[in-house]
């Protein structure tokens, strides 16, 4: 079907979507343990959601009935710029709600439709570049190949901090660079972006004129310091003198309530930055998805409000990583992570650890072949790795890694 010439014919550079691809590596096996199986291949959170959603969905059923604004309201816009302003000590009014932020339906779509508002017919003369880390999520690559770019893989490995290497990016790559898709706290492996590194960022998307899409869905769970967030660097420079064309400029933030908040199902977060950027993305959303319901954005305003819940959560979190430590310690090259949920672990061959943790231990986890692609020399340097996601309570991660351990 791919081929016909009554489809769109990006869709076949498309690779099938990881979870696809599990489904299929996974199908006629059976779990041979008698235990409850585990899923840790998805990362939706199993705590459960605050009250506080109920509660004012409840005062805000009378809402159901009408159309939402794509811009969402007034409410909305001001709770996110709120916290933004609070979780990164911001200036007062550095960020404008009815100018900078947006609601979005989740940030997976806000983070594809970034790509078709960034990427360009041509830049530089040549075919558009969307940059990328390796491992990704697969929504960036989706969205570089739909919008007509070239994707880079930046492949992050421990060497590199597990972050794209900023030195090794050419001037001649940066110049048809359209989009730069980064990830901190990274998804897969947990790693934080620092000062220097988001300063070097920036610096990068001014002078050679692309956007910065930073994806900070995991800023709010981390182990032991807060990540930095790029709208703090930015306000820094701007305080400094160092910024060209306002604060904000070539940057986009994006933020979730779905790993936040356990709200997965609520499907609400927010982009910020650029005002020109987010008046483009307005735009753009006005054509081709539906607002966010305001019952919805009437209970995320209140979330985005509360901090207390995130506390917890977090705390949480921090028992999981315990567990898992205490079980995986030394094997694998398991480390504790700055951020995020997940663990990214080398086991020598990930889909047949996969196959075989759902065989001998009901286990379900991620191969890393599924989130990386092969390097210019062709080696796949995810394919050794698998993901596990440390979403149930601390006792079943407990038991699940101590039978991962016990298996490999």
């Amino acid at each position: 079907m791919l081929s016909s010439p009554l489809v769109n014919d990006r869709l076949g550079r498309l690779s099938d979507y990881p979870f696809t691809r599990l489904a299929s590596l996974l199908a006629g096996i059976t779990p041979r343990v008698n235990a409850e199986p585990v899923v840790m291949s998805v990362g939706e959170p199993q705590h459960a959601p605050p009250a506080l959603i109920d509660q004012v969905l409840r005062t805000q059923a009378h809402l159901w009935g009408k159309y939402p604004p794509v811009a969402g309201t007034p409410e909305f816009r001001a709770a996110a710029a709120r916290w933004l302003d609070r979780r990164y000590g911001l200036p007062a009014g550095m960020v404008e709600p009815d100018r900078m932020v947006l609601p979005v339906a989740g940030t997976r779509e806000a983070l594809f439709l970034a790509a078709l508002l960034a990427v360009p017919e041509s830049k530089a003369g040549r075919k558009p570049a969307v940059l990328l880390p390796n491992p990704f999520y697969a929504a960036y690559e989706g969205a570089a190949v739909m919008a007509g770019a070239e994707a880079v893989f930046l492949t992050t490995t421990r060497e590199t901090g597990f972050l794209p290497d900023l030195d090794a990016l050419s001037p001649e790559l940066l110049d048809r660079t359209a989009l730069f898709y980064l990830c901190t706290p990274s998804n897969p492996q947990g790693a934080v972006a620092d000062r220097a590194y988001l300063t070097r960022a920036i610096g990068l998307a001014r002078r050679h004129g692309f956007v910065l899409a930073v994806d900070e869905c995991y800023a709010e769970i981390y182990d032991a310091e807060a990540p930095t967030g790029v709208l703090e660097v930015a306000a820094a420079l701007e305080a400094r003198g160092k910024t060209s064309g306002g604060g904000l400029a070539n940057l986009l933030v994006f933020h979730s309530l779905s790993k936040r908040s356990n709200a997965a199902g609520l499907r609400s977060g927010f982009v910020a930055g650029d005002p020109d950027l987010i008046a483009l993305f307005s735009r753009l959303r006005s054509y081709s998805i539906a607002g966010t319901p305001l019952p919805a954005l009437a209970a995320a305003a209140a979330l985005w409000d509360d901090d207390a819940h995130v506390v917890e959560n977090r705390a949480l979190y921090r028992a999981k990583f315990d567990a898992a430590e205490s079980a995986l310690d030394g094997r694998f090259g398991f480390y504790r992570p700055a951020g995020g949920f997940f663990l990214w672990l080398d086991v020598g061959d990930g889909e047949a650890a996969t196959a075989t943790l759902w065989r001998e231990g009901g286990i379900k986890v991620l191969p890393g072949a599924y989130l990386t692609r092969p390097d210019a020399d062709g080696v796949n340097r995810g394919s050794s790795f698998i993901r596990i996601a440390l979403v149930h309570d601390a006792a079943t991660v407990a038991e699940a890694c101590t039978r991962i351990a016990k298996i490999l």
